[in-house]
């Protein structure tokens, strides 16, 4: 089937410490450190590489200061991830393996990219029973916070990239490595959805004027209370939320956004939409709403309520 998955990400960072601390307050499990580096995993065994030093198979960023370098696909078996890699080459592209199985490249834009065989882990998902009139799921047992939130997986990675040759950088990844457009938005971006995973979209590639770099990356959390109470720590923190609470149109999830120190933002996010090769795919003249809702206050309206 091909790309199942995203299976790791690095990010080069200039302090590690403070990314260390944001991973381990937004919920992510440390499980290596050094003076040097740092790696993190989800529940489901993705894992997140901070590094001070980034290593010599990883692109220039494409960007000033911290920022994403590779992002590393998970591919289902050895005969599709060689068929890939293979592909690749023929297209004229360097490819190189580290001792680790990692066949690292570069996209039209400059970001790294990897292909590896994916090492899925079964996830402990149990969600929270929810009422209402004619569906009870909950008696006798009053709800209680969820407390520290613990990201299901990586669920998403969103790129900036110039709009000046975007179809050439889409290109890349639907005609070489099999990713399919779900949603087109020609004035925004387009939404990819990896052959072997289920969500609307895995990927996500902005059309900016003139420069590239790191969006966002997306971690699934397991419902609505783990997208609240995850923001709202990571604010009690000291972290700076980047979009208020809401449910997109494109892909219908509810979200929250942090700003990263190790660049770009991310998102705790639930409930996306799942498609399959019925859903055809979306072109969008214009841009729909950001959002079907986002939070409201009437502080937004009265700054000095």
């Amino acid at each position: 089937m091909g790309i199942q998955r995203i299976e790791s990400v690095t990010y080069g960072v200039e302090v590690l410490e403070e990314s260390v601390r944001f991973f381990e307050d937004f919920g992510l499990l440390l499980v290596e450190r050094t003076d040097e580096h740092a790696v993190f995993e989800t529940l489901a065994g993705q894992t997140l590489h901070l590094d001070t030093r980034p290593g010599p198979l990883l692109p220039a960023p494409v960007e000033d200061g911290p920022s994403l370098r590779e992002v590393v696909w998970g591919v289902d078996t050895a005969e599709e991830l060689e068929r890939l890699v293979a592909a690749v080459r023929a297209a004229g592209r360097a490819v190189r393996e580290s001792a680790d199985g990692v066949h690292h490249t570069v996209d039209e834009t400059g970001f790294g990219v990897g292909l590896t065989l994916a090492r899925p882990r079964q996830l402990p998902v149990r969600p929270r029973p929810a009422n209402v009139s004619g569906r009870i799921e909950r008696w006798n047992a009053p709800l209680e916070a969820v407390g520290q939130v613990r990201p299901l997986r990586m669920c998403h990675v969103a790129l900036n990239i110039p709009k000046e040759g975007k179809e050439e950088a889409v290109a890349f990844y639907t005609g070489l490595l099999g990713f399919r457009p779900t949603d087109v938005i020609e004035p925004m971006g387009v939404f990819m959805q990896a052959p072997g995973d289920d969500d609307q979209h895995t990927f996500l590639l902005c059309h900016r004027p003139d420069r590239a770099g790191v969006n966002h990356i997306a971690y699934e959390v397991p419902g609505f209370d783990d997208v609240v109470e995850g923001g709202n720590r990571m604010i009690e923190r000291g972290w700076r939320e980047a979009r208020k609470l809401g449910r997109h149109t494109i892909g219908s999830n509810v979200f929250r956004f942090l700003h990263a120190p190790c660049g770009g933002r991310v998102e705790y996010a639930c409930d996306m939409d799942r498609v399959d090769a019925g859903y055809e795919t979306r072109v969008h003249k214009t841009a729909p709403p950001h959002t079907i809702w986002s939070l409201r206050t009437n502080r937004d309206a009265h700054a000095d309520a």
